[in-house]
């Protein structure tokens, strides 16, 4: 799949040019749209963007997490195969993420991790000593429960300590690495950004072509919890193939969904996860 699809070069719907030298306008694609005229439009798709994810509350349990302040778009052609004719098409090929990057960018993901597990156990035992310590305070030296709690508080404080040490040789393993991958990255970016300029030059325009020939607009919306849980209600969809188009960003990489619907008869129903995402490295 061309860069665009890895988030390296974003396309403004609302911009579309009929060639390469035709001046851009934000009004063409409303324009022509309008006037569009189809089938039965009464089709409906519910859609909700959720990942599992570590249940904080429970260890070792996972929880469904309703994504929030995801752009949705529905889509009556596929996106991708616009895009991979036109990288087909394109003068020379997509410049490449090296695979020695891709290592880099695990190792740094890796380091992460383990900043993260350690910084979490700091913080639980900072937050445990410090309530056997209000504990003792209730008890004289001379009691039997307060040297128990003493010799626990001792050998948590020297866990602490280790913890506490290895916490920030972590991080500063994990910062170093982080940013000698960072110019790497930069270069890599503008590589593939450039190549997707020239490449990707008419996709307004073709797009326009695409939502002609489909005779239905493309539909857009974006997730918010406070409204119905997240959860995006399309209405009025004429009957056909739908692709339901979303992007979501991970630390390292990118969850890229386009996803076929078949719209008529009942509502559709389509939870956008890890199962039917594809995960894109991300500069």
């Amino acid at each position: 799949m061309p860069s665009e699809a890895r988030g390296t070069f974003a396309i403004d719907l609302k911009n579309v040019s009929g060639s390469k030298n035709m001046r851009r306008s934000p009004f063409i694609l409303v324009a022509a749209t309008a006037v569009l005229v189809g089938g039965c439009s009464n089709g409906e798709v519910a859609v909700t963007a959720a990942l599992q994810v570590p249940d904080p509350e429970q260890d070792g349990a996972m929880r469904t997490q309703v994504l929030d302040g995801v752009q949705v778009e529905l889509i009556p052609f596929d996106r991708n195969l616009v895009f991979d004719s036109l990288a087909a098409a394109a003068d020379a090929p997509e410049p490449p993420i090296p695979d020695d990057f891709l290592q880099a960018q695990d190792s740094i993901a890796v380091a992460q991790e383990r900043w993260q597990t350690l910084s979490t156990r700091w913080g639980t035992l900072r937050d445990t000593l410090g309530t056997i310590n209000g504990v003792m305070e209730d008890y004289s030296p001379a009691e039997a429960r307060y040297r128990e709690l003493f010799r626990l508080y001792s050998d948590l404080e020297g866990e602490y300590n280790r913890v506490d040490r290895d916490m920030n040789g972590a991080f500063e393993y994990f910062d170093s690495i982080s940013k000698a991958n960072l110019a790497r990255a930069q270069e890599i970016r503008i590589q593939k950004d450039n190549w997707a300029a020239d490449a990707f030059a008419d996709v307004d325009a073709v797009f326009l072509e695409k939502v002609r020939e489909a005779g239905r607009e493309i539909q857009t919306d974006t997730t918010d919890i406070e409204e119905a849980g997240g959860s995006i209600l399309f209405e009025g969809l004429q009957s056909g193939t739908w692709w339901v188009h979303a992007r979501y960003g991970l630390p390292f990489t990118e969850l890229y969904w386009n996803v076929p619907v078949e719209v008529g008869g009942e509502r559709a129903v389509v939870e956008l996860n890890r199962s039917n995402a594809e995960e894109r490295p991300k500069l």
